[in-house]
């Protein structure tokens, strides 16, 4: 594919579609940046700033086109100790540090690592998120009187029946169009995008972290700077396997890894805070028609627009309209179908499903309930796999000889049983280890080899092990003790 073919399917795609998502987009990220901000004891324009930046450079850079990154509520808790105890330039220094061990991350091709989350974690993840935004909108909902309620109603309606009349236009934006508009001319009190907190009234500019550039410094933000980029990434590659199910479409792992990076890394040279994908306005935006990068680039080049030069109609936007938005986002991530097939899935696979759920939703941290359920699914795995091997003993007819035929995966999770399918009080004079239809794979199994050997040689007994494939008999050579010429291998085929 030349460059031109690639810039107009990345970036010139259905264009209309593209930057009205974006629009959308851009007013959902409003309110949600403040609150990040306020959550790691920032002005709200860091997380505004963050916002913009790490949009408009991961558009470009990122592996993943129709995603969006900004200011994150998982990120920001990490911040919260840094900035209480350090201040905030030390928080900028950080989020530059943090962008290096990403662009690191995503050269050591750290990105296929997603290979090992299972679809039972990222079920999980998915419906923990759901959750998690719609407890977020709680607070808009409590202590208000009924308008707040009548609001939402009226929004929520409007998000699920406009589309019978056209899908042009994206539902979620004319519901917050329609009820801005209907609070500023009906003069109803509602809470509004300006309670949240004060909008900036001027453009981000480059500047150093006024920090010492000692080792002293590095020793402070490093711990913060390697939690957030590890939160950050996990959650974003999760993200782009999300959105990579709901477009029929592939994306670059190493390369989102290495977008992240430079979006925080840009991103703290301007004054803000790091972040990473955002999942609900990633569902926004890909529900609302976005395929490209070019929905990416506007949500964070209007909502700059919109805090710098139309701060003061954006401030007039009902949090209700908002709210009813991410409820939406909220009901459409939850994957509904996981509940019912709980019934007829593997109860392991529930299992760790529902265990990643709780974690994130217990601890707020998506890490610790992702890191449950892999933790989760490798255990299972292991405990399936070991159980799928097989001993078979087999006598001669003058008794002096007797046959193992090993069957089956050998490793840490089933070397024990391998040991204690052998006989080691009557042994006959000769042993022979049949593995040609075994696979040894680490150095627990090959243990395991030696410790029957050497047992049954002190029993008197000639042991011969045959049928080693090559690989299991070079493991053995570098790792086994027992006598390795009566092993033999397989013919490699």
């Amino acid at each position: 594919m030349s460059f031109f073919q690639s810039l107009r399917r990345e970036w010139l795609t259905n264009v209309p579609t593209e930057l009205l998502s974006g629009v959308l987009v851009a007013l959902a990220l409003i309110p949600e940046a403040i609150g990040f901000s306020i959550v790691a004891g920032v002005d709200p324009k860091v997380g505004l700033y963050a916002s913009f930046s790490i949009a408009c450079v991961t558009a470009i850079v990122g592996g993943r086109p129709a995603m969006i990154s900004a200011a994150t509520a998982s990120t920001a808790v990490l911040m919260v100790t840094l900035v209480r105890d350090h201040g905030l330039q030390y928080l900028f220094a950080a989020t530059v540090l943090m962008g290096v061990i990403q662009i690191l991350a995503g050269a050591l091709r750290l990105g296929l690592l997603m290979k090992f989350v299972s679809r039972s974690v990222m079920t999980g993840f998915v419906n923990a998120l759901a959750i998690l935004i719609f407890l977020a909108q709680l607070p808009q909902l409590i202590h208000v009187g009924w308008e707040t309620y009548a609001m939402v109603g009226a929004g929520l309606a409007i998000i699920y029946l406009f589309p019978y009349v056209t899908r042009r236009v994206p539902s979620a934006l004319v519901s917050i169009i329609v009820l801005t508009g209907f609070t500023i001319y009906s003069g109803i009190e509602l809470r509004t995008v300006g309670d949240m907190g004060e909008l900036p009234s001027s453009l981000p500019f480059f500047a150093l972290p006024q920090v010492p550039l000692n080792l002293e410094t590095l020793k402070i933000i490093l711990p913060y700077s390697l939690a957030m980029a590890a939160v950050g990434l996990l959650e974003s590659l999760l993200t782009a396997s999300i959105v990579d199910d709901m477009t029929d479409t592939g994306s670059n792992k190493n390369r989102e890894c290495v977008g992240q990076g430079v979006a925080n890394f840009v991103t703290g040279f301007l004054g803000a805070m790091g972040g990473c994908a955002m999942i609900g306005q990633s569902v926004i935006n890909v529900t609302a028609g976005a395929r490209t990068r070019l929905s990416t680039f506007f949500a964070g080049a209007f909502l700059l627009f919109l805090i710098v030069v139309l701060g003061d109609w954006v401030k007039q936007i009902p949090m209700a309209a908002l709210v009813a938005v991410m409820i939406m986002v909220s009901i459409s991530t939850f994957n509904w179908s996981s509940i019912i097939n709980l019934r007829s899935h593997p109860l392991s696979s529930s299992v760790v499903m529902l265990a990643t759920v709780v974690v994130v939703v217990a601890t707020g941290d998506l890490s610790m309930g992702v890191l449950t359920g892999v933790v989760l699914s490798g255990v299972f795995f292991a405990a399936k796999v070991a159980r799928l091997l097989g001993i078979v003993a087999e006598l001669s007819e003058d008794g002096r000889q007797i046959t193992y035929f090993v069957t089956g995966q050998v490793f840490f999770a089933s070397s024990n049983s391998l040991v204690d399918a052998f006989d080691y009080q009557d042994v006959p004079e000769r042993v022979r280890i049949d593995v040609s239809d075994a696979h040894f794979w680490d150095i627990t199994a090959i243990g395991a080899l030696d410790d029957i050997v050497l047992k049954l040689r002190r029993h008197g007994a000639h042991v011969e092990v045959i049928g080693l494939n090559e690989a299991s008999a070079t493991l053995v050579e570098r790792f086994g003790t027992h006598h390795k010429p009566n092993a033999r291998r397989r013919p490699a085929h």
